[in-house]
């Protein structure tokens, strides 16, 4: 019987479309060097084992999130899972971001890294402060990007397989709020860095967390959530701190903390395939009153 035959162009079209697919699954995910230079930022001394060595490189790292709850009044119709986190602040000196005013409702930021022996190294990293309004307490100086909410829906592996939701909430002040690790080298007895600045008329402004120290939101504070209307089945809730590099860190790797949950969501032991009952609607240690 005759058979058809595609045009040689056509197989050679094919193979080109089979070798890049095969090539996009096999690349691993872009590096936190790697975005830095497609967004012509300068390199990391502190992932450079020599330079790292005469810095006190800071190291951010995102707790898992707690005291999760359901919140059918943030958005008539629709239902919200509110989380709350902390930003522990683990390295060997601060992350300290230095803020000067170049628009209306906006700083342009360097950072500042402590040399061992004192003084400090500058670095333009791109990262920006903005006067940021919360409904109820007037606004704040807070660090545009400091973080990022996100739900990934997991297959009966308990593997992550779709990102389907994000939260809206992207900007902290970055502070000293809980001393969460008092033994660590070069801890201070007392906080560094206060509460967010409120002035609006302010042309510099100095934000950072102090080693061993926390920046901790509540579940009920503004904006520390994510919509889940209509979602059914397991997923992960995953934060994770610095998303897009603004802070040089001596580790990029330990960024993002995550939590199981089943939708629609039920205080309690969360059980779903692939993976250990865990209860994500406790507070993690944390005094709900005291944040």
């Amino acid at each position: 019987m005759p058979r058809f035959l595609p045009a040689p162009r056509t197989v050679a079209a094919l193979l080109l479309v089979a070798v890049a697919a095969a090539a996009a699954l096999a690349a691993p995910a872009a590096s936190a060097q790697d975005r830095r230079e497609r967004a012509g930022k300068p390199p990391n001394p502190c992932l450079d084992r020599e330079q790292r060595a005469k810095l006190l490189c800071p190291d951010l790292r995102m707790k898992p999130p707690f005291g999760l709850v359901t919140d059918p009044f943030v958005r008539p119709g629709r239902v919200v899972l509110r989380a709350g986190n902390s930003i522990d602040s683990i390295g060997r000196g601060p992350a300290e971001l230095l803020g000067v005013r170049d628009r209306p409702r906006g700083m342009r930021a360097r950072q500042r890294i402590h040399r061992r022996g004192g003084g400090r190294l500058w670095i333009d990293t791109g990262a920006r402060l903005l006067f940021k309004a919360i409904p109820g307490q007037g606004a704040y100086w807070k660090f545009q990007w400091a973080a990022r909410f996100e739900l990934w829906r997991l297959d009966r592996r308990g593997e992550r397989r779709k990102r389907v939701r994000r939260g809206p909430k992207v900007s902290y002040c970055l502070r000293d709020l809980d001393h969460s690790r008092p033994r660590l080298p070069r801890s201070p007895r007392r906080f560094v860095y206060p509460a967010c600045n409120q002035s609006p008329s302010r042309q510099r402004v100095v934000l950072g967390t102090s080693v061993g120290w926390s920046d901790v939101y509540p579940p009920g504070y503004h904006e520390q959530w994510i919509d889940v209307t209509g979602l059914r089945g397991c997923f992960d809730l995953v934060h994770t701190a610095d998303p897009r590099d603004g802070i040089y860190e001596s580790n990029e790797r330990n960024n993002t903390g995550s939590v199981m949950v089943r939708l629609p969501f039920e205080t309690g032991i969360q059980r779903c395939p692939g993976r250990k009952p865990a209860d994500p609607s406790g507070w993690g240690g944390f005094d709900p009153i005291a944040y």
